[in-house]
């Protein structure tokens, strides 16, 4: 009799899952841009370029990682939820939710930035340009993204009173910081766009840089992850020390050394269990020892995700409360908007 982990099989092959992570990330990715050109648009129309309107989209402010932040230790000390940017919030929320249950699901099934590093990785392999950096250089590499996570708790969870949260989250600067994004990525300065080149470049030879070396968000979420139930187990006595798994892994984790992948740098992308080719030597677990398809990880992942979205937009925590004229006075006064200092 079929059970249901082996119907699950025969309904998507595990030599398939890099295709299918590709084709997750890649809706979310196309989406993403969906979101950006809806949001240009609105930008236009809100300081007068145009006189078409197209609501704001709430998902654009998935790229203010700062202000979510804010909005959470705001959130945590007096219970208010940030209605300035309440959808960035709840992103923040779901990814943290997903790090803590699903490793960083987020990163490996979600994350638009993580998709174009996964196809810069997959252009250098087809360059043959990657190369694995040596333990002794990649240990203090790993240790950047975590010293710009230990900056920015610094700041905002340990330094910013909630009177100064409350103040920043109030600003012009802060009200107009999605116009500021969005004009980051339409018209950067030379130094960001050389910056961005050279992270393009570096990552055709060492894969996935910034995700493994410089993203605070994704520190933040293998922490999380280190608590969490799910993991890969792998069977020593089937192994065939092969090293397919460490080849197609995104955070370079060397897996035939250990039984467990409990590392950090794991994002639950599955890469290495679809190109095993033993079967059942790289398993999904779900607390101490029960076997799970590794097809409910992306599912549980999404699923979660979505959860998150639709309850924020039941809640009314999703569509920001600033009224669409406000936001135009400030985006027309975007490059004359100070920082605020405290």
């Amino acid at each position: 009799m079929a059970t249901p982990s082996n119907s699950i099989r025969k309904l998507f092959p595990l030599h398939r899952l890099g295709r299918l992570r590709l084709l997750v990330q890649g809706g979310f990715f196309l989406y993403t841009l969906f979101i950006g050109l809806r949001f240009t648009l609105f930008y236009q129309w809100a300081i007068g370029q145009s006189e078409h309107y197209v609501a704001r989209p709430p998902g654009v402010e998935g790229f203010l990682p700062i202000s979510a932040l804010l909005g959470l230790k705001s959130l945590t000390l007096t219970g208010h939820y940030d209605q300035i940017h309440p959808a960035g919030l709840t992103i923040f929320l779901a990814a943290l939710l997903i790090g803590l249950l699903l490793r960083k699901g987020f990163c490996g099934w979600i994350c638009p930035v993580g998709f174009v590093s996964n196809l810069v990785e997959r252009a250098g392999r087809g360059l043959k340009l990657l190369r694995r950096l040596p333990a002794w250089l990649a240990l203090p590499l790993h240790g950047m993204k975590y010293l710009l996570l230990t900056f920015f708790c610094y700041i905002i969870l340990w330094k910013m009173t909630l009177p100064q949260i409350v103040a920043f989250q109030a600003a012009p600067y802060n009200l107009a910081a999605d116009a500021k994004m969005l004009l980051f990525f339409l018209a950067p300065s030379t130094l960001v766009a050389v910056v961005m080149l050279c992270l393009t470049i570096i990552s055709l030879v060492i894969p996935n840089f910034w995700c493994r070396f410089l993203c605070p968000y994704g520190a933040l979420l293998g922490l999380l992850a280190l608590a969490g139930p799910v993991k890969i187990q792998r069977d020593e006595a089937t192994c065939i020390n092969c090293r397919r798994c460490e080849r197609v892994c995104p955070g370079a984790i060397k897996i035939t050394s250990k039984n467990q992948v409990l590392a950090n740098e794991c994002g639950g992308c599955l890469e290495c269990v679809g190109a095993c080719p033993v079967p059942n030597c790289l398993t999904l677990r779900a607390g101490r020892s029960r076997q799970v398809p590794a097809l409910l990880l992306p599912v549980a992942v999404i699923g979660l995700f979505l959860l998150c979205y639709l309850a924020a937009l039941a809640t009314g925590h999703w569509h920001s409360s600033v009224p669409a004229a406000e936001l135009g006075r400030y985006y027309g006064l975007i490059n004359n908007l100070p920082h605020p200092s405290y």
